[in-house]
């Protein structure tokens, strides 16, 4: 569950997030929209610990991410809109590397990084070193770090980003199946028919406010709504 209350965020005299507040409850794929500069990716480093907030709250699970980030953090994985590799280790180094920080048993990290190998299709380049990555191996290979401890909450900053039409599908099943089993997703995207596919509620935020709040069913029922509701809102 994610908590969101009154979370303002200011780099000097510009607001880039002006006093929202948000509920994600347990086992929701929420979706998190809004144009360019809209405050989406501040509300994501504020909420994840990388940015204080100038007021207000975040929490995870009942864990305050600023009071106390260390149990915050074990509870949420974090996939950023750039990924950070470290590009002279390879995928494999890189999911043990972020299973150690967590610390989760060697023998049972093995068994989930040698998963989601198979999972993402990395077999190929997993043991390979980040420097030759593409965009959308670095994807793959940051998403699988971000699941390596078993978080309860995920949160995505544009994760089929650079994915080709394979990987993304293989990215929105398994999303697909982690919601269903539970998990809570907190999910920024442009994409908006991936929205639709995916996400049961949504909320559109422009300049640096929350302008819309609603829940539909996932499976694109809705297939062309958003759209012409997004447009209309941030027109």
């Amino acid at each position: 569950m994610i908590e969101i209350r009154n979370l303002t965020k200011k780099f000097g005299a510009s607001i880039a997030v002006d006093d929202i507040s948000l509920t994600v409850e347990s086992g929701q794929f929420f979706g998190f929209l809004g144009p360019n500069g809209a405050g989406k990716t501040t509300t994501i480093k504020t909420l994840t610990g990388l940015y204080r907030p100038t007021s207000g709250s975040c929490a995870v699970n009942g864990f305050d991410v600023h009071a106390n980030p260390v149990s915050a953090k074990r509870n949420f994985g974090y996939l950023p809109d750039q990924p950070y590799l470290y590009d002279k280790l390879t995928g494999r180094e890189y999911m043990h590397f972020i299973g150690g920080l967590f610390r989760v048993r060697a023998e049972e990290l093995h068994r989930r990084i040698d998963y989601y190998s198979r999972c993402f299709e990395m077999e190929g380049f997993i043991d390979r070193t980040a420097e030759e990555y593409s965009q959308g191996m670095r994807q793959r290979v940051a998403l699988a770090g971000a699941l390596v401890h078993e978080p309860a909450v995920l949160i995505l900053d544009e994760p089929l980003l650079g994915l080709d039409p394979r990987s993304s599908w293989i990215v929105r099943e398994f999303l697909k199946e982690k919601a269903a089993s539970g998990t809570t997703i907190f999910m920024s995207t442009h994409l908006l028919r991936i929205v639709e596919e995916l996400c049961t509620r949504i909320a559109i935020i422009k300049h640096g406010k929350i302008v819309y709040e609603d829940k539909f069913d996932s499976g694109g029922a809705q297939h062309g709504t958003l759209e012409k509701t997004f447009l209309d809102i941030t027109r």
